[in-house]
């Protein structure tokens, strides 16, 4: 299953500490040689100052207690940079802990520089030694420090630049301590700055759209909310012509997103056009399952795909989360998956069919027949569905439903229209990106 891997596709566009966590779950799942994984933790560290993990790595891989030189002498580096950073940050640290202090602190930033200066002689110098601090602590793994440090930095920041950075360093640093509600709260902070700045080129504003739905899905799935907020902001014009541009990948996300969340239907048809259209660029059998059942009709073809999209998510890092209970573990996200997927067949195959043989449909949702039966029977009693179950000819009737011709006009007139006026988005999008270079 590794050939489904899109690691190499996603890390490129994380930060390196975020790639860690995708490592751990790989190595977890055995889907590469552990010897590789752990040579690719070591790669990632020689950029970082984590150099006592790196060690640790050393030995494991190497079976060793030995390390070399020049990760001995990095550790010396990192210890004294560290101090001399943190001297240069310490009047600043010092006020921050002073709770009276902070108190006095407002949201006019030039009186509380004007403050810091007369009353403690604080200046840009310090301020600036802070950031310099936080990033540091970042580096080394203390990601609680660098929050704390980055938050206090951004309230103090007079350069829209530097402050945006510090933000995405937060951001990171929340992700990494798995604070999600702080850490959603940051995104939707850096989604606002990123629609409303002004960039240099749209290409550049594009990239930081697809780092940040990238960064996102650490949060949306782990979320409470997260799977009806990806949907919106996946969604979104810009946001999905970004994907359909540079990250195509990451319509696995938003289609499995789609299939678990049945309130999202009616931007679901539309949404199934974006996957017809990017299926030379990007498909996988998550992607292919609703092709199979939207476009294609294909049962046995959905059948056989469900059976892969369980594989998938089971070695995805953002699906195949794991629930521990006592002895009992389980997915979440691949047992509602299944549950929808088969609900997507039943329903589509019940559009075109009025009288179904149970034995049949048993098979296409990959049930015996007694699951099937009652799955079909709570279905019915649950939802709103016109059928009954026939158990002696061991048949499904559906009820004759005529479609509202004036109704599905009007749903196609207004497709044509939001397609429209998408293209010409783009095409506009295309034209200034052309013209600035």
């Amino acid at each position: 299953m590794a050939t489904y891997d899109l690691t190499p596709r996603i890390a490129p566009n994380l930060d390196r500490h975020l790639v860690f966590p995708l490592l751990e779950f790989l190595q977890e799942r055995q889907l590469y040689p552990e010897d590789q994984i752990f040579k690719s933790k070591i790669e990632l560290l020689s950029k970082t100052n984590m150099v006592d993990y790196a060690m640790d790595i050393h030995k494991s891989l190497y079976h060793t207690e030995d390390v070399p030189q020049d990760m001995i002498e990095r550790r010396a580096e990192v210890v004294a940079r560290l101090k001399a950073l943190e001297e240069g940050a310490a009047p600043l640290v010092a006020f921050l802990q002073n709770a009276n202090a902070v108190q006095e602190l407002r949201a006019d930033k030039q009186y509380n520089l004007q403050m810091l200066n007369d009353r403690f002689q604080i200046g840009p110098k310090q301020i600036e030694a802070l950031y310099q601090y936080a990033k540091f602590q970042f580096e080394c793994g203390n990601y609680s420090g660098a929050a704390d440090y980055l938050y206090q930095y951004r309230a103090l920041c007079t350069n829209s630049e530097r402050s945006l950075s510090a933000l995405w360093g937060k951001l990171a640093a929340e992700i990494l301590m798995q604070n999600w509600d702080i850490a959603l709260e940051e995104l939707n902070r850096l989604k606002e700055i990123i629609d409303s700045k002004s960039f240099s080129s749209p290409l550049n504003q594009m990239q930081s759209r697809i780092w940040l739905m990238h960064w996102s899905l650490f949060i949306f799935f782990n979320h409470d909310n997260g799977r009806t907020q990806i949907i919106d902001l996946f969604n979104q014009d810009k946001y999905l012509n970004a994907i359909q541009t540079n990250a195509p990948h990451l319509l696995r996300y938003l289609s499995t997103a789609f299939i678990v969340n049945k309130r999202r239907r009616p931007q679901f048809k539309d949404f199934i056009k974006v996957l017809q259209q990017e299926q030379q660029s990007y498909k996988d059998p998550i992607t292919e399952f609703l092709a199979c059942v939207y476009v294609n009709y294909d049962f046995d073809g959905a059948q056989k795909k469900m059976r892969e999209c369980e594989e998938v998510i089971l070695n995805d890092p953002f699906l195949g989360k794991r629930v521990e209970d006592s002895n009992f573990s389980t997915v979440p996200m691949r047992d509602e998956f299944l549950e929808n997927a088969r609900l997507f067949i039943f329903e589509t195959y019940c559009r075109i069919h009025q009288r179904i043989n149970m034995g049949v449909l048993a098979e296409k949702l990959n049930l015996n027949y007694e699951e099937a039966e009652r799955w079909i029977a709570n279905l019915i009693r649950n939802s709103k569905l016109d059928a009954k179950i026939d158990s002696q000819s061991g048949t499904v009737i559906m009820e004759p439903n005529q479609p509202n011709v004036y109704e599905q006009l009007i749903d196609h007139t207004k497709a044509i229209s939001g397609r429209t006026y998408k293209l010409v988005g783009q095409l506009l999008e295309h034209a200034q990106a052309q013209a600035a270079r």
